[in-house]
């Protein structure tokens, strides 16, 4: 029972950190990446379609993106939506590839997407407060339906701390390395 509680705890807080992770990839950085554009959603006949469902991307050099989509007549498409996306890039298509240039970060850009980065692990931090307060609250559920002992809710409280600061340690160790990205030139 007591480990059941520990390990849909610790679940939870994995997932918490694939979510930061996934959120780390938006966030560009000098380097070129396929995973930038996986949020961009294109108006695919009056549908909004993931941008992977509809080319092929790839990593042409640091600074470039090739983008082959699989029909021609939503290279139009996928450039607006790359245009409007939050990324601040301009695409530049040349027959049926668009490549997208990423340009040089500016102290200031570095230090927006820094903020960012710092907002999505405070937020990973929360989901991971939030975890544990679930984990803490079946404990006690547990505790006043009487199927586990006092001795037994201190020892899961305990558990699911040290997981939530074992968690808020990798949490900040991934900023740690996402700030470095964005600082090296």
């Amino acid at each position: 029972m007591l480990q059941e509680i520990v390990e849909d705890t610790k679940v939870g807080m994995e997932k918490s950190l694939q979510s930061l992770d996934a959120a780390f990839k938006r966030i560009r950085t000098g380097r070129a990446s396929p995973a930038l554009l996986d949020d961009i959603r294109v108006d695919y006949y009056d549908t909004l379609t993931p941008l992977t469902q509809l080319a092929n991307i790839s990593v042409e050099d640091a600074k470039t993106i090739a983008v082959i989509p699989w029909e021609k007549a939503v290279v139009q498409d996928i450039e607006k939506a790359i245009m409007e996306s939050e990324l601040g890039l301009n695409p530049a298509t040349s027959g049926d590839t668009i490549r997208v240039i990423l340009p040089d970060l500016t102290e200031e850009t570095r230090k927006e997407f820094i903020k960012k980065a710092r907002s999505e692990a405070e937020n990973a931090k929360v989901s991971l407060r939030n975890v544990r307060r679930e984990g803490n609250s079946q404990l006690k559920e547990f505790l006043k339906e009487k199927e586990i002992s006092e001795d037994e809710e201190r020892q899961g409280e305990e558990e699911i701390q040290k997981l939530t600061d074992l968690f808020v340690g990798k949490v900040n160790e991934a900023l740690s390395a996402k700030e470095k990205d964005l600082l090296d030139f």
